[in-house]
């Protein structure tokens, strides 16, 4: 369908629904992607939006229930997620409490909307009417304490894995890597975002455990046949994604241990974000299917440019990189969809109401308080009228925040646009706007 202009489509394709009632319009959106899509992304316009939170939490209620979702996956640390996941299984720590520090990355275990996803799951499985339990994962570089981990986690996963089947082979890996590892204080040292000497990536001990890491992948790889009839196909799987994740790992460090600038690590961390992403759906693929929630600019297909904002704050000139989706979108074509978001008003993370003209203010213009709109990747959409919309400005305090653009309606399938939000329950301080100091 064609609009002769961008108030006809939004007021012709606009589906508005309540945040607590998503499934209506859920349904209209999933049944518009075919039966092909493995994995739906669902992106927030910000870090420290409550009710994207809520927004994810609804719709994953709604794909697991009515439309064979069997997973969630969020922007959190891999290794540790399989914490959570052992504790939505039923096993492990008692209570949330018990995985609310050890499962998460970023802090994120602290926010009241991932509690509640993680007891919905948790609850989900307990009932013996479901015959598919749901999994819970991490798709994000590994963490430790004090920022971005060192490759310990990982690769001790991949090694316990070897010593279950072969002691021997096992202990003499780990023999050769234990020592390289050093302490997790020098790969998580604060000190090295300011002072680059302190990033130990490129030291000879790194570069010899990169070596090390390639040694131990390769002799998974070549044991292949044997590993899988001793133990099975899904664990396998496993470790040798483990030990991959500590190769990208690795190369992450040494780059941002070269000092060229930020656009190189984070362009790592998205590989490493959309290799993991690619493995949860194998893994989930002939059990169902994947969303993952993540910041737009990581789930979007086109590349990511530094925001002006954080791009000041860093002290950098213009860059950008590939993100996940743009790897998504190559690795899994029309396997992969996903959804943008965008927000009118949000008074605690300072912004304000969108200017008129742009395509926030457009789009909250709809029913409300929230509405779901198919992009059609821009097509059949006013290309002049597209090319001319002006950006709104962006927030008063929150860093993490990122406008739409144009851009936006060729990144994304459909947009979740929601009038306001508040900050999230559970989140940490932001700081104070500049007026307010």
């Amino acid at each position: 369908m064609s609009h002769p202009t961008l108030a006809d489509w939004v007021g012709r394709e606009a589906v508005p629904f309540p945040l607590d009632s998503v499934g209506a319009a859920a349904d209209r959106l999933v049944a518009s992607l075919g039966g092909g899509v493995e994995l739906l992304g669902l992106g927030e316009p910000l870090h420290g939006g409550e009710e994207f939170l809520a927004l994810r939490n609804r719709l994953f209620e709604r794909l697991a229930t009515a439309h064979g979702f069997t997973a969630v996956a969020i922007e959190s640390s891999y290794p540790k997620a399989r914490v959570v996941d052992e504790y939505v299984a039923g096993r492990g720590p008692a209570s949330y409490d018990g995985v609310r520090d050890a499962g998460f990355g970023h802090g994120l275990g602290k926010l009241d909307a991932n509690r509640e996803l993680v007891e919905w799951v948790r609850a989900y499985n307990a009932d013996p009417a479901r015959p598919v339990p749901l999994r819970f994962y991490g798709f994000d570089i590994p963490t430790g304490a004090a920022g971005n981990a060192g490759p310990r986690q990982v690769l001790h996963f991949a090694l316990d894995y070897l010593s279950g089947v072969d002691p021997a082979g096992g202990a003499r890996h780990r023999w050769r890597v234990d020592p390289l590892l050093g302490p997790d204080a020098d790969w998580e040292n604060p000190e090295q975002f300011a002072d680059p000497t302190k990033r130990v990536g490129l030291s000879p001990s790194a570069a010899a455990l990169r070596v090390a890491t390639e040694d131990l992948i390769s002799e998974l790889r070549m044991r292949q046949p044997e590993l899988v009839a001793e133990t099975d196909a899904d664990r396998y799987a496993e470790a040798l994604h483990s030990a991959a994740t500590a190769r990208q790992l690795l190369s992450y460090h040494a780059e941002y241990a070269r000092n060229a600038g930020p656009g190189g690590p984070l362009g790592i961390r998205d590989v490493l974000m959309a290799d993991n992403l690619a493995h949860i759906v194998s893994r989930e693929r002939g059990r169902g299917k994947v969303l993952a929630f993540a910041h737009n600019g990581h789930l979007q297909r086109g590349e990511l440019v530094a925001w002006e904002s954080w791009r000041k704050a860093l002290g950098a000139e213009p860059f950008g990189w590939w993100p996940a989706g743009a790897h998504l979108d190559r690795l899994l074509g029309p396997r992969y969809a996903v959804i943008g978001s965008a927000v009118g008003v949000s008074e605690a993370n300072g912004i304000g109401q969108p200017e008129p003209g742009t395509l926030e203010a457009r789009l909250t213009a709809a029913p409300g308080p929230a509405r779901f709109v198919p992009t059609h990747r821009g097509e059949g959409l006013p290309a002049a009228e597209v090319a001319a919309l002006p950006t709104r400005s962006g927030s008063a305090t929150n860093l993490s925040y990122v406008p739409l653009t144009a851009r936006s309606l060729a990144d994304f399938d459909w947009l979740a646009v929601l009038d306001e939000s508040a900050y999230n329950r559970g989140g940490p301080p932001l700081p104070p706007r500049a007026a307010d100091r």
